[in-house]
């Protein structure tokens, strides 16, 4: 009988809630997982980071489902470890920092599993930087002291003594202090600290909602009350928030406070999310139409074999680009295109050829199939041209490109397929105003969300990649409050900003 070794854990720091502020190696542990089991403070962002076939589960959200117990967490945790699975236990903030590290430790040492414990950033060093707090400075500040402001009341031993806290000659970062705020504060006033002594009440930090409300160290609890601010949460007290600026990096940035939903295919939409992202803004995905291979590879296959025989090689959108070239890959290299010209129907597909060390001949100078098909019909005269499509589209391209005398072959490299069911959450987000912007970035998109949402569209602003899909849209009954001037991603986010400072948001 074969002996399955024990596969190792990976007990791995999230950070506060930012994404980008996991360690090199958490990423690393991260794509080697079969199981990640993750805190429902973790950003959801970083399960992207794990292989497509890994076990994905949540521990529990309160107010929403059961949370686990510890005893369960390390059930699960050995069991699968045992059978041969890597698992990644993905814990917000730093394992080591209130997060009950030592007794998954002592699981598994206990049964054999081989582990890692990888540091994340704990929220209290991140409001630092996030909340613009600094926890030490060297007039007011020499020392730091986290404290749980809830204790378990089985504890063994003696509980805080807040007595010899008060004095301390430094910051104090409280973490989970909410239900409590009013025994540990009074407890800290009682032992001698002054009750006016400047206090910071951080909410969600580094997220793109993160609160944080200056106050004093007596009001803390009522401003928890009054303003039903609810975990997750720390207060740091001290002198140090004096010091705190009104406006930091964090809180500047032109999209604090907007809500924008990418609507672009699941695998694409990752870096229209991060310019949104570093620009403050809090992202919704919600795919409007799936991308896949086209329904037979024979006839893409057979045109790739006689690309010698075209004399123009020509794309309408960035996916041609990518999966044509992909394919082409699979069984030869892009000598094979040495001597095809090559047109690619704006900046976003030239873009793509680009990634693929490959220059485009002709980009038109608008962002449309007429205007593709004005410029290339005198160059295709009597030349063999070859369109790489998608399964839908329209077919003014091809059309004009034959009443000029071109022998042209489409070739669908590609499916386009409308998403039939909206993600639960972002329907209600979007019916309940939440979300200030939806992005549209081709009018298959834009037909693809009207019938995914139908009216409760109009709850929020359109930005539109192109006169094309603007005017798409119009014929849908939506009028796009922000249009890019280049049709790009960077021309999208670049619309949105200009939108909200001419609004007077920024």
């Amino acid at each position: 009988m074969s002996h399955v070794s024990p596969a190792r854990v990976y007990l791995v720091g999230a950070g506060p809630g930012d994404p980008g502020l996991l360690t090199l190696r958490g990423a690393e542990c991260l794509a080697r997982a079969d199981l990640v089991l993750y805190d429902y403070l973790v950003n959801p962002q970083l399960l992207e980071l794990a292989p497509p076939h890994a076990e994905r589960i949540c521990l529990g959200r309160h107010g929403r489902d059961r949370i686990w117990t510890q005893e369960e967490i390390n059930r699960c945790m050995t069991a699968a470890a045992l059978a041969g699975r890597t698992v990644v236990r993905l814990k917000g903030g730093d394992p080591a920092i209130f997060a009950r590290v030592h007794e998954e430790l002592e699981c598994l040492a206990a049964h054999g599993i081989p582990y890692e414990v990888v540091p994340g950033i704990t929220a209290a060093l991140a409001a630092g930087s996030y909340a613009g707090v600094p926890l030490t400075q060297r007039d007011a500040a020499s020392a730091i002291a986290l404290l749980a402001g809830h204790e378990y009341s089985d504890k063994e031993g003696a509980a805080l003594d807040y007595g010899r806290l008060a004095p301390f000659p430094g910051t104090l970062v409280v973490y989970m202090g909410v239900t409590e705020a009013l025994r540990w504060t009074q407890a800290l006033i009682a032992g001698g600290k002054p009750p006016h002594t400047p206090a910071a009440i951080v909410r969600r930090c580094s997220w793109p909602d993160q609160l944080v409300v200056r106050t004093t160290l007596a009001e803390v609890p009522h401003v928890l009350a009054e303003r039903h601010i609810r975990p997750p949460v720390l207060v740091i007290v001290g002198e140090v928030v004096q010091l705190a600026a009104a406006q930091t990096w964090f809180t500047s940035r032109p999209l604090v406070g907007r809500a924008i939903l990418v609507s672009r295919p699941a695998g694409q939409a990752d870096p229209l999310r991060r310019q949104l992202q570093e620009l403050g803004a809090r992202v919704w995905l919600q795919p409007a139409i799936e991308i896949g291979p086209p329904p037979d590879w024979a006839p893409v296959d057979a045109a790739l074999s006689r690309l010698h025989a075209f004399d123009w090689l020509v794309f309408s959108s960035a996916n041609g680009v990518c999966w044509l070239l992909d394919r082409l890959l699979q069984t030869a290299d892009l000598r094979q295109l040495g001597h095809v010209k090559l047109a690619a129907m704006g900046p976003g597909t030239a873009q793509a050829l680009a990634r693929y060390h490959l220059r485009a001949d002709l980009v038109p100078d608008e962002f449309r199939a007429e205007a593709l098909a004005e410029q290339l019909a005198p160059l295709c005269g009597g030349r063999h041209v070859l369109l790489a499509r998608a399964s839908r589209g329209r077919e003014v391209l091809a059309e004009t490109l034959r009443n000029a005398g071109a022998e042209v072959e489409q070739v669908v490299v590609y499916t386009s397929r409308d998403v039939e069911r909206p993600d639960a959450d972002v329907e209600a987000a979007l019916a309940g105003g939440q979300i200030h912007w939806v992005t549209v970035t081709s009018s298959s998109i834009a037909q693809a969300l009207v019938r995914l949402f139908g009216k409760k569209l109009a709850k929020a602003r359109v930005a539109s990649i192109s006169p094309v899909t603007s005017e798409t849209l119009r014929g849908l009954g939506i009028e796009p409050a922000a249009e890019a001037r280049t049709y790009t991603m960077e021309g999208v986010v670049e619309a949105i900003v200009a939108a909200e400072r001419s609004a007077g948001c920024l």
